[in-house]
């Protein structure tokens, strides 16, 4: 047994939902974790309209009560509040004759870059409405509702996280490797574009008001850092057991992520081994640890106790404002792509979305490591794992 969740929910639907099942009993959850969560995925330099009418905050409708968890599913709500534009439109029943105007937002021309087209084919939908309404990011917020109560879960054991923005448009920020996370959420929080250097700041935002101007957008890379992970979570025995690996397959599941890296990462393949690995040592109170972590706190797929360190790369959005050639899938003549509300950068939002992703991986692999009904029976597990590591 484990966690998992489920989402669902279309963007201009009524809401997105999630349930989460897995969570232990009688650990503290409240709707305040998940909506100041949700508050930072919608902030950003860069972000589009929606986010202005989107004032997103959750409803838990199953699994918690008086504050703590049941054991039960969690389901988790969040409701769209431009649904009441698009109740026709998107609603569930059919249309009666004569209601064929309301069918007036029926996409026919696929966006270059998104799941228009290889989703209509695959689901044979004449209307590509019916694959963007859930293609799109806006999915993302359950997918932060259910990775901050994995947020929560990770911080009652010891596990402290955090995502921000290392890249823009090739404006690369420089981040002091001896700040901790807590230094890293104090100034990426009061940044716009959620960096830590604020050198770069300006120039970023520069970026992205320049890429708007033009109708273009533009991408970049973001780091998500996790510390206090006991050591040896994860498995080297079998492919799918590798946490590292779980963490790659969660970043490049996100919207427009199309890299990943961990630790140094590509930077690996242009250095000698010796400037690689990292060497390991012992100290009496805290026992094994590495003097670098040029490995991002893996070794073998498996944490070796140091901080993980995961960047994502994501593409700039494809929805332009001066829109690719395609085709109409109609007629198959050529037309511009059709336009969508967007943003010009989201990758200020996404570094939150990463986060979330994280945390999620790292809740999961700590739940099938020391499993228990009971939270409080899963926090002495873990801590006694600590125990056993030192004294190794």
């Amino acid at each position: 047994m484990g966690l998992r969740y489920l989402t669902a929910g279309e963007s201009h639907g009524p809401q997105l939902t999630t349930i989460i099942e897995g969570l232990p009993a009688g650990m503290p959850l409240l709707a305040e974790d998940i909506n100041k969560e949700l508050a930072r995925r919608q902030k950003g330099y860069g972000r589009g309209r929606r986010m202005q009418i989107e004032k997103d905050t959750v409803e838990i409708m199953s699994g918690i009560r008086h504050g703590k968890t049941l054991g039960s599913p969690v389901a988790l709500v969040v409701k769209n509040n431009d649904w009441k534009h698009w109740t026709k439109i998107m609603g569930s029943e059919p249309l009666e004759e004569g209601q064929e105007d309301e069918m007036k937002r029926k996409v026919t021309r696929a966006r270059p870059g998104h799941a228009d087209l290889n989703g209509a084919l695959k689901y044979g939908h004449r209307d590509m409405r019916n694959v963007l309404e859930r293609s799109s990011a806006r999915e993302t917020t359950v997918r932060v509702a259910a990775g901050a109560a994995a947020k929560k879960l990770l911080s009652l054991v010891g596990v402290e996280i955090v995502g921000h923005v290392v890249e823009i448009a090739g404006i690369k920020a420089e981040v002091d490797s001896s700040l901790t996370i807590a230094e890293l959420k104090g100034r990426t929080e009061n940044s716009p574009v959620r960096v830590a250097d604020p050198r770069v700041e300006q120039e970023m935002m520069n970026a992205i008001d320049e890429a708007k101007k033009n109708g273009d957008s533009i991408g970049g890379v973001v780091e998500v850092i996790a510390s206090g992970m006991p050591a040896g979570v994860g498995s080297y025995v079998h492919y799918d057991r590798k946490l590292d690996a779980k963490l790659a397959a969660a970043i490049v599941s996100i919207n427009a992520f199309k890299g990943v890296e961990i630790g140094i990462g590509f930077e690996a393949a242009r250095k000698p081994g010796s400037e690689v690995h990292d060497e390991i040592a012992w100290d009496p109170k805290e026992g094994y640890y590495r003097k670098t972590n040029r490995l991002g706190g893996f070794e073998g797929g498996m944490t070796t106790g140091m901080p993980v360190i995961v960047r994502g790369v994501m593409k700039p959005i494809p929805t332009l404002y001066k829109p690719l050639m395609s085709v109409d899938i109609e007629s198959k003549e050529p037309f511009a792509a059709s336009v969508e509300r967007s943003d010009s950068c989201a990758v200020p939002a996404a570094a939150v979305v990463a986060e979330h992703a994280v945390a999620w991986e790292l809740a999961c692999a700590l739940v099938e490591r020391f499993f228990s009904d009971r939270f409080d029976t899963f926090l002495d597990e873990i801590n006694k794992e600590r125990a056993y590591a030192r004294e190794f």
